[in-house]
């Protein structure tokens, strides 16, 4: 797996990546490019009937979309566990992640239609996925090592959602635009936690938040367990 700083200067500038891009970015095998490019296909296959990623990024789907998912693989502490992802629609970052890493992955979707899309993604690639259809609310609780999200939420109702799933030393990824410090601001009111900033390789405006040590600061300061 590349290092962050290799994939930062990978998605510098404006430029579209393709798949050859992506692979000297990240330096994954021939193997595992194979079953990404079989994701990028399924995807651009079932895009014409239902509406999975924003139809102008279509172009530069392996920079907006799959450098963008890489990126927090690369900002995981850990090589292996459970990583949950919440309201992961098309699969981004959950299926890049069960493709590309060793974890444990589960994504959460509300969307029928695009649940049906990442299983049949996972069953094309063999990726380590499950998905769970429902509300994240709905959804019983299980322990996650990492969970990540993706412009789902603000950071104030993504601690919320996120905290039934968590436990003492859960790593939280979240990709978040250019309000991350108002978002920050407001998330402190309710919330004790370790702060990391990550400029996103793939966005001007995007910042990655890498939190862990998470605890309530009311009605008491126990770490989330």
């Amino acid at each position: 797996m590349s290092s962050a700083a290799s994939i930062a200067s990978m998605g510098e500038g404006d430029s579209r990546l393709d798949a050859a891009g992506f692979q000297a970015a990240s330096n994954v095998s021939r193997e595992t490019l194979d079953r990404l490019e079989t994701y990028a296909g399924l995807l651009e296959k079932w895009q014409k009937a239902i509406n999975l990623v924003g139809k102008s990024t279509l172009p530069d789907l392996w920079r907006r979309h799959m450098l963008d998912s890489y990126q927090l693989l690369v900002l995981a502490g850990r090589g292996a566990g459970c990583w949950l992802d919440l309201g992961s629609g098309a699969g981004f970052p959950a299926l890049v992640v069960a493709i590309c890493g060793n974890y444990d992955v589960h994504a959460i979707e509300s969307d029928h239609r695009k649940c049906l899309f990442m299983g049949n993604v996972s069953r094309e690639t063999l990726a380590d996925l499950t998905v769970h259809r429902g509300r994240i609310e709905e959804i019983p609780p299980f322990r996650a090592d990492v969970i990540s999200a993706r412009a789902l939420a603000p950071l104030e109702k993504l601690l919320e959602l996120a905290a039934p799933f968590a436990h003492a030393d859960t790593e939280f990824l979240f990709l978040k635009g250019q309000d991350v410090d108002e978002e920050l601001t407001k998330a402190s009111k309710c919330w004790i936690m370790k702060v990391e900033k990550h400029r996103s390789v793939t966005s001007e405006d995007g910042t990655i938040l890498k939190i862990t040590n998470l605890r309530r600061r009311s009605p008491s300061t126990e770490a989330v367990s």
